[in-house]
């Protein structure tokens, strides 16, 4: 699909969505909805419910979902953008419209520290985070929602530097612990201004993962304090349990598990989670491009890993890639209410699976078959290139 500017999706235009087999909503406290069909109007969702109580009239696009179950966009939390949709880390092209046929549909910028040359003055780095604010603004690569412009911290930063990325748009920072800033005192100390200015951050947890990047063990987490802890499961590195533990308990922050990770210590941090009755702050990312590539399916096969190797209903595993992010990052997507924006991705289960339907077939470990995205309210994919084929797909039935 042919990369496009950012803009609203859809114009006024009405997509009706019908035949529904079942609504994942994202909303871990409530995460199937008694519903069939959805409707949104200018690429924002105006209604959910049944189909014959709901006003279908003067859709200008419509959707059979033939029976496949439908939920919120994924998001990935922890990517590593440079520029549109090319990747140096790995040479590649296309990598961020391969993710859409994953399901991914937004992306969250951890740093754009891939960019070949990276500045580390601090007229340079705030200079090129606005830089990548601006275009991944302007340019949304075959659509997917890149929220970039995620400057890495150096010891040099004054809070008038945080004033000053506010004021330009940044509203991220990038992995704390990436740049020059190490201690917890100092980090704790730029945190608070990032926060003072409306600017999110997160933070490098594990061992080292490029050249410049150091061990940040639980003692600079928990006293930088972070709104999230960035990939908790390690990036390649995991922390000892006993520290992943005690970052758990002893902060309420986001805890990200991400692909390319450790999977015994992101099952681990689940079983914390889940033990402190908090899976709510679950939150997943891919942590690509990066050395192990770039993973397509990153996000999806984490929802499997999680639910079938975790315990955790295929429902509940799904929010953790949707709802729980959306709310921690303060997105205007991820869940399937009135207001948000129309993000979503049409799946069944993958032929010939063992599962008796799309949940079962997830919790037993499998992945789903896509068979479309749609962001703003556009249909982005239809079946997609990169998941097994879907046992059902939907279709477009109309405009």
């Amino acid at each position: 699909m042919a990369h496009e500017e950012a803009k609203a999706g859809g114009g006024n235009e009405k997509l009706v969505i019908r035949n529904i087999g079942l609504v994942l909503s994202g909303d871990i406290d409530r995460p199937i909805l008694d519903a069939d069909t959805i409707v949104s109007v200018g690429g924002r969702i105006a209604a959910i419910g049944r189909e014959k109580d709901l006003d279908l009239a003067g859709a200008h696009n419509v959707i059979d979902a033939n029976g496949t179950a439908v939920t919120p966009g994924l998001i990935d939390s922890h990517v590593h953008p440079v520029a549109g949709d090319w990747t140096p880390r790995q040479n590649q092209l296309g990598w961020i419209e391969s993710n859409l046929h994953g399901g991914v549909t937004t992306m969250i910028s951890a740093g754009e520290v891939h960019t070949p040359g990276r500045p580390r003055d601090v007229v340079g780095l705030k200079a090129m985070a606005i830089y990548a604010q601006r275009t991944f603004s302007a340019f949304r690569p075959s659509g997917v929602k890149v929220h970039a412009g995620a400057p890495v911290i150096e010891p040099e930063m004054v809070e008038e530097d945080f004033r000053d990325l506010a004021a330009a748009g940044v509203k991220l920072l990038g992995e704390v612990g990436l740049g020059g800033v190490k201690d917890g005192a100092t980090a704790r100390r730029m945190v608070a201004w990032a926060r003072k200015y409306g600017i999110q951050s997160t933070i490098h947890t594990g061992g080292p993962s490029i050249p410049g990047s150091g061990l940040i063990d639980k003692d600079v987490v928990l006293e930088a304090d972070t709104d999230v802890v960035g990939h908790i499961n390690g990036g390649h590195t995991a922390l000892p349990t006993d520290q992943i533990r005690c970052i758990c308990e002893g902060c309420g922050r986001g805890l990200e598990l991400v692909h390319n990770g450790n999977e015994r210590a992101a099952l681990y941090t689940l079983r914390v989670a889940r033990e402190m009755n908090q899976l709510e702050r679950i939150i997943l990312g891919t942590d690509a491009p990066a050395g192990s590539g770039v993973q397509p399916l990153g996000i999806m096969r984490m929802v499997s890993m999680l639910s079938s190797l975790g315990d955790v209903p295929a429902e509940i595993a799904l929010c953790f890639a949707t709802g729980n992010t959306a709310r921690m990052r303060s997105l205007d997507c991820g869940l399937i209410e009135v207001g948000r924006a129309a993000d979503f991705v049409l799946m069944d289960k993958a032929q010939h699976s063992a599962g008796k339907d799309l949940l079962d077939s997830i919790q037993l470990g499998d992945l789903p078959g896509i068979g479309m995205t749609i962001i703003d309210g556009v249909v982005r994919t239809q079946r997609s290139r990169n998941t097994p084929p879907a046992t059902k797909v939907p279709v477009i039935a109309g405009h």
